[in-house]
């Protein structure tokens, strides 16, 4: 077995490319998973580059293409994009808000051989979907959804689910079913980024969870194969970690705008790593030989109780982003593990849910912008 920091023997390439076109985003949530101080990352990629990064990472195997942001429809190129990823083989998905598109723009989409758009919605209804994204945006995705269904898109809504919101799963359901969804994603909030920010605000209450687990499996009862819905709770409420990107550097490649490549979208936060840019490096060094993709790949980095748990292949010790925000050192246990000498930090922020009643309702919103991006860039 490899060293920690030293290419393995064999490394199987990527399954999965995101690439995070920009950080420009219409919107302004406040669980946003792009950094904090995104404002002072410039200088994205231009076309060319994307293209070449798309070229490499195919050749090594990855056959999943996600274009993601911020809102990857402010990027001009998108259907160039698109078209080309649809050339070399992927099956290519747009992560979007739906601002920024109109009607010709989702049938250029569909012609270039888009496959997939997963539309996001902050709720159900235009006051706390408005409220929350901090701006009008709802009888938008209303109208762009039914356009995706109307160009023959598979229709995949996505609900990030949080304190504000939780309890009106049900409405967000019944909204999917108007808009006849295929499928329905209600991801709880993961904390960090702007997530963490807000963390006080936003940790929904066990009997909040318990709700609306049981809306999601009512609904999943009834509605079967016709709408599949996906309900992910947040790692706050379990006792083991999940395998975060299904293992570091193991099938999961990001690549942000300023083109750093990141074995997920939050790790350009651990501190002492030298991420690779493609600007300077080519897919295949990234990914086999830079130390930042092996310094957490397999399991000799483990300390313990990581190193001797017998569920270690399993989850992989959990998320290391996780892990250095909540503990200040990326190598150790992702402290929602009970296993964990850190779990008390979880369940201290669990209890301060629990208190305040409904996610800290009380507590002003931190919201995602440029402005508040620069504060917290300053800090």
């Amino acid at each position: 077995m490899a060293k920690a920091g030293s290419p393995p023997e064999a490394t199987p390439g990527p399954l999965w490319l995101l690439a995070e076109l920009t950080y420009a985003c219409p919107l302004q949530c406040p669980y946003c998973s792009n950094p904090v101080d995104f404002a002072r990352i410039k200088n994205e990629l231009d076309t060319d580059a994307w293209i070449r990064v798309l070229r490499e990472a195919r050749q090594l195997g990855a056959a999943q293409l996600g274009f993601s942001g911020g809102e990857p429809l402010v990027r001009r190129d998108l259907e160039v994009l698109v078209e080309e990823g649809r050339r070399l083989g992927y099956y290519t998905n747009l992560i979007t808000s739906g601002v920024g598109m109109d009607a010709a723009r989702v049938r250029r989409l569909r012609d270039v051989g888009l496959d997939h758009i997963q539309l996001s919605f902050q709720a159900s209804n235009s006051e706390l979907n408005d409220r929350i994204a901090g701006t009008g945006s709802f009888e938008h995705k209303l109208a762009m959804a039914r356009e995706v269904k109307a160009n023959g898109f598979p229709m995949v809504l996505n609900f990030v689910i949080h304190g504000d919101n939780i309890d009106t799963m049900q409405d967000m359901l019944d909204l999917a079913i108007e808009l006849e969804a295929d499928y329905v994603e209600l991801a709880n909030a993961q904390y960090y980024g702007w997530a963490l920010e807000n963390r006080d605000r936003l940790l929904p209450t066990r009997d909040q969870i318990t709700r609306a687990q049981a809306v999601a499996e009512d609904y999943q009862q009834r509605h079967g194969d016709s709408m599949k819905i996906y309900y992910v709770i947040p790692d706050y409420y379990e006792n083991r970690p999940k395998a975060c990107m299904d293992g570091w550097g193991k099938v999961f490649l990001c690549i942000a705008p300023d083109g750093t490549a990141l074995p997920c979208q939050a790790a350009r936060d651990l501190p002492g790593i030298d991420y690779p840019n493609v600007r300077d490096r080519d897919i295949d060094w990234i990914w086999r030989e830079s130390p930042a993709f092996n310094r957490f790949r397999g399991e000799v980095w483990m300390k313990e109780p990581c190193r001797s748990c017998p569920e270690r292949s399993k989850d992989y010790g959990g998320c290391r982003c996780q892990a250095y925000l909540l503990t200040g050192d990326p190598a150790n246990a992702d402290p929602v593990c009970d296993k964990s000498t850190h779990h008390d930090v979880v369940l201290e922020a669990v209890e301060r849910a629990q208190r305040s009643g409904a996610g800290g309702a009380e507590l002003p919103l931190i919201y995602r912008n440029t402005r508040n991006s620069k504060l917290r860039a300053a800090h």
